[in-house]
Parts: structure tokens; C-alpha cells; sequence
């Protein structure tokens, strides 16, 4: 005879019986009806939209989906337009590859190597970069350094140089905000990999007679090639994917302008074109980093410690790498002092000088003249908040299957899962307008496109992956045993993953979904293409304000943004996440 036994003050009922576990029709029912969810979510706003896509991409029609043909992919590859832009893409990824982690290497090897006066200021400068909103940021870039930019009128006035001269247009501008914007993928993950570096590999290599240079070549820089594969990923992929930069610095060769201008002409075939071969390349990228990592393993067998950091001190090499530390970081957070500047800059003040001559708080005083001044901001936090609530259920959810249940097609479903964080915003935009501009049963038979609810589904989609990866970092590091033995003492499977499991996994789940957040505060990429007027996203009117003249305006608002990811930076920093992945919005 068994006794249950039910407590007031826990609610946890516990029983002498023994714990079974589910049978096999239950746990396979429990797989099945899971899957079937997650895999009628990912088909109906994610493959779905891609398929559609493409068959538009063979319509005999540029509006419609109307019959087969392969003659409008034809034309495009004999566009010299297109081949233009499907080259320029690429050459501009590969340089921003390089560019960046050039930078990003470099800064990380001075200020993780030494120790050094103002080594940890300089650490938090050059971390400010991933507050910069994408849009502001890119504008800031162009008053600094392009047409008519502050730098080359400095330059000019100081050292007589024509300032024309110095001028970044085209090319060279994007590849400068691409290389100082996007060097943080490669600072942050090449400082990790250099503070767990075994020191003892390091000396061995010296006792045996090699060189400084041997050394960092042989046995340094090969150990540091998984931080720098990841950097260089996350950083082509980032590339393939800026809008906003070419735009503002007039280069039109990218694939992305591309799409923006065939559908302000109203050739969707052609944009939809556009868009399936910017993903083909994003995803064979992403196969050919996957399979290169796969093949090359770099790892270390010994069990020294990590390198403590070497202390400078030659009183004149302090000097030097002081000066060298410094300088460098506060040149890379130029485009935020430029922002926080122009914030309380007086119309017409800063036209012949190196420096404003009248400031103002005018632009300030806006934020307080009523609710219109405010109405981007909260739509653009409510379309956040809408779109991280529906990736913390799917992203959640799908680490937990994929970290606990085992079935058939594994591999595949991660692919389909990270899928849209490969694709640059613009694919994933046309995805969405090809897929409901029409009635949808995913859409409850309505047509999306010309909605508010359109921006938040592209946030949703996007960035649901980072909710994604970083929960399923969580729910792996979970024992199952826990679950077990709740469910051994009676509890059942929903008090159980409430009271036990969920406040182990919960930071995790937090920190993808703040990273979420941010991107949706200031995405551009998709906003462009799918907003309406009746709601306008925050990073639209910054993009609308300053087309307007009203740079103090967006400037405010370019702050907002700023104290907004700073806010969301220092949460998950008080939460102490291993699981966290900094994610920069494109440019």
C-alpha cells in the first residue's frame, strides 16, 4: 500500500512509490507533437518564406507569381550591373574581413599582452563600439570622415593638406566603417583566446631555441585560429548583409542596394532574384567556415595554466605603449563622441570650424514637447518586445528539444534554426513581402505586407537564433539527472521545469533575449523595406530626421539608442553569462 503525501507550504507532492519514466508512447508522442510545432513555425515564417521567394525568382511576371521561367535569371547574370554588385559584395566582405581583423587582432594583443597604465580604460573604450546604433553610427562616420567630414577640414587647417584629398567615398568609406564597427567580433574573441592561452607552450618553444617571431607564427597565432575563424564568420556574414553604409557613402555595387532599388522600381522577380543569390553565397560561406573548422583542429593537451600578462617595465616602453593604447582606442569611439557632439550642437554652429562654435539643449528640450517626439521610440521598443516574447517561446523551446530529445535530422533542423542569422536582412525582408503579400493561413488569412505586424515578424525571425543559441548553451550544460529526480519525488513535469529547471536555464534565455532586443531597437537592414507610416521604427525617423537637416534631432535620438544598449550591456554583465555572444547590428 503506497501513501502520497502533499505539502502546504512547497506544494511538492511526494510519494514511496518508484518513479517510472514516461512510457514510449508518451515520450515519442511528447517528440512528436513538439517537433510538429516547431517545425510548422520555422516552415510557415522562415522556409516558407525563402521557397516563395524563390518561386517568385521564376515567375514569367516582375510583380506577380505568374508561370516558370528561367529567362529573368538569365538577363541577370548577363546584367553587368548585377555581376557588378555580386562582386562588389563579396570583395568588400573579404576586405572587411581583413580590415577588421587586422584591427580588431591588433587591439586585442596590446591590451590583453601587457600590463600598462590606462590598460583597463582602454578595454572599456574599446568595447563602446557595440553601443553604436547602426544608422546614427554610419551618419556619424560620414561627418567625420566623408564629404565635407570633420577629420579632413582638420587636417586641412592644421597641416594645409586639400581636404578634398581626404575625402571617404565609395569603397573606402564603407570599408572604414565596416573595419571599425565590426573589429569587436575579432577584439572579443581573440582576447578570449589569448587570456586561456597555455603559457607553457610558450616557454617551451623558447627553451628550444626559437625566436620571438617563430614562436607568435608557429605555435601563437595557430592556437588563436579558432577565435579568429569565428570572428571572420560572424564578420563576412555581417558584410554581405550592410545596407546602411553603402547607402550614405554612395556605393551601389553591393547586392543589398540592389534589392532596395528593383523594389522601389516594382520589380519584385528581380529583387527576389537578388535576395536568393545573396543567400546561396551567405549559406556556402557558412558551409565552407563550418567544414574548414571541422577538418583543422587547434587544440592544446598540456595543463598549464592561462599567461599571466607581462608587465611592462622599461619606463620608456610604458611610454610608447601608452601612447600607441590610447590614442587608438579613443580614435575608435570617435563616431560616439560625434554623435553625443552634434546632440548639443546649434543649428548652422558647425560649418567652417574644426569645432562647433554655439552649442545648444535645444534638440534635448524635444524630448519633453509631447508624446510625437516619443512615438518612434515606443513603437520601435513595442515592435522589440512583440518579437523577443515570440523568440524567447520558439528559441527556448527548440534548445530545449534539441538539447534533450533525440530524433532523426538533428543537423538540418539547426541549420533551419540559425538559418536567418546568415541571411542579411534585406533576404529576409523580401522572404516576408513574397510570402504575405498574399492571404496566408500563417498569417490567420490575412495579408501582412503594409502592417505594423510585418516589422516585428522580421524581428522575430531574425533574431530568434540568438535566443536560440544562447539558451541551448544553457539547457546543455543542464543535467538531466535534475529533472529525474524532481520527477522521482512526485513533482510533476510542469512544476518541475518551473521551480527547477527554469531558474537554471533563465540566464541564458535572458541574455539571448536582451541581445534580441538591442537589435531590434536599432535594426535598419529590414526596417527600410517593410515599414509603414503609420509606424514608423526608431532607426527610420534617425534615417528621416537626417535627410530632413534635423541632425541634432537624430542625433538625440542616435543617444537614446546609445543609452539603451549601454543599459542592456551592463544587465547582462551583472548577470555574469558565460552563454552571452555579443551581436553587432549590421551596417
Amino acid at each position: 500500500m503506497t501513501t502520497a503525501t502533499t505539502s502546504p507550504d512547497v506544494g511538492l507532492e511526494t510519494t514511496n512509490a518508484v518513479y517510472k519514466r514516461p512510457s514510449w508512447f508518451r515520450r515519442r508522442f511528447n517528440v512528436i507533437a513538439t517537433l510538429t510545432v516547431l517545425l510548422v513555425v520555422l516552415f510557415g515564417y522562415v522556409i516558407g518564406p525563402m521557397i516563395a521567394t524563390v518561386r517568385r525568382s521564376l515567375s514569367t511576371d516582375p510583380i506577380d507569381t505568374i508561370g516558370v521561367s528561367f529567362h529573368a535569371w538569365g538577363d541577370f547574370f548577363l546584367s553587368n550591373a548585377q555581376r557588378d554588385a555580386i562582386a562588389g559584395s563579396i570583395s568588400l566582405a573579404i576586405l572587411s574581413v581583413i580590415a577588421a581583423g587586422l584591427l580588431g587582432t591588433g587591439v586585442a594583443v596590446l591590451l590583453t599582452r601587457w600590463e600598462f597604465p590606462g590598460r583597463g580604460f582602454c578595454q572599456v573604450l574599446a568595447l563602446l563600439p557595440i553601443a553604436l546604433p547602426p544608422l546614427m553610427g554610419v551618419w556619424a562616420f560620414k561627418l567625420l570622415f566623408g564629404v565635407g567630414g570633420r577629420i579632413p577640414f582638420a587636417l586641412h587647417e592644421w597641416l594645409g593638406v586639400a581636404a578634398k584629398d581626404l575625402w571617404l567615398q565609395g569603397l573606402a568609406g564603407v570599408l572604414i566603417v565596416h573595419a571599425m564597427t565590426m573589429y569587436p567580433y575579432f577584439f572579443l574573441t581573440v582576447s578570449a583566446a589569448l587570456m586561456s592561452a597555455d603559457v607553457s607552450l610558450e616557454e617551451a618553444s623558447y627553451s628550444m631555441g626559437a625566436s620571438r617571431a617563430r614562436t607568435w607564427l608557429r605555435v601563437i597565432l595557430p592556437m588563436l585560429t579558432p577565435a579568429v575563424v569565428a570572428g571572420a564568420l560572424i564578420t563576412f556574414m555581417s558584410s554581405m548583409a550592410s545596407y546602411t553604409a553603402p547607402l550614405l557613402f554612395q556605393y551601389t555595387n553591393v547586392m543589398t542596394q540592389q534589392i532596395v532599388i528593383a523594389k522601389s522600381d516594382g520589380d519584385m522577380r528581380l529583387a527576389s532574384i537578388i535576395a536568393t543569390t545573396l543567400a546561396v553565397i551567405s549559406i556556402v560561406f557558412l558551409a565552407v567556415i563550418r567544414s574548414y573548422e571541422q577538418r583543422n583542429i587547434y587544440r592544446t593537451q598540456s595543463k598549464g595554466g592561462g599567461r599571466a600578462r607581462s608587465t611592462v617595465t622599461s619606463p620608456l616602453a610604458r611610454a610608447v605603449i601608452t601612447l600607441i593604447a590610447i590614442p587608438l582606442t579613443l580614435v575608435l569611439i570617435l563616431p560616439i563622441i560625434m554623435i553625443l557632439v552634434l546632440s548639443v550642437t546649434a543649428k548652422g554652429g558647425w560649418l567652417a570650424t574644426i569645432l562647433p562654435t554655439q552649442y545648444t539643449l535645444e534638440w534635448y528640450a524635444q524630448m519633453f514637447s509631447g508624446s510625437e517626439f516619443w512615438r518612434p521610440v515606443m513603437n520601435s521598443l513595442l515592435m522589440s518586445l512583440l518579437a523577443v516574447g515570440g523568440a524567447i517561446v520558439l528559441g527556448a523551446g527548440a534548445a530545449y528539444i534539441m538539447s534533450r530529445l533525440k530524433f532523426r535530422g538533428k543537423v538540418a533542423l539547426d541549420i533551419a534554426i540559425m538559418l536567418p542569422w546568415a541571411l542579411p536582412g534585406t533576404v529576409v525582408a523580401i522572404n516576408l513581402i513574397t510570402a504575405f503579400s498574399d492571404p496566408s493561413p500563417f498569417a490567420a488569412g490575412r495579408v501582412l505586407v503594409g502592417t505594423f505586424a510585418i516589422v516585428p515578424l522580421a524581428y522575430f525571425v531574425r533574431f530568434n537564433p540568438l535566443v536560440f543559441r544562447s539558451s541551448f548553451a544553457s539547457w546543455s550544460q543542464l543535467d538531466p539527472n535534475l529533472e529525474d529526480a524532481a520527477r522521482s519525488l512526485g513533482a510533476t513535469w510542469w512544476y518541475t521545469f518551473r521551480k527547477v529547471v527554469l531558474p537554471l536555464v533563465s540566464r541564458g534565455i535572458m541574455a539571448g533575449a536582451l541581445l534580441a532586443f538591442v537589435d531590434g531597437v536599432g535594426e535598419f537592414v529590414a526596417s527600410v523595406v517593410l515599414y509603414t507610416p503609420q509606424w514608423v521604427p526608431l532607426s527610420i525617423e534617425i534615417n528621416n530626421q537626417n535627410y530632413q537637416g534635423n541632425i541634432g534631432t537624430g542625433a538625440v535620438y542616435g543617444m537614446i539608442q546609445v543609452a539603451l544598449v549601454l543599459g542592456v550591456l551592463i544587465v547582462t554583465r551583472r548577470m555574469g553569462t558565460r552563454e552571452l555572444a555579443v551581436a553587432v547590428p549590421a551596417t
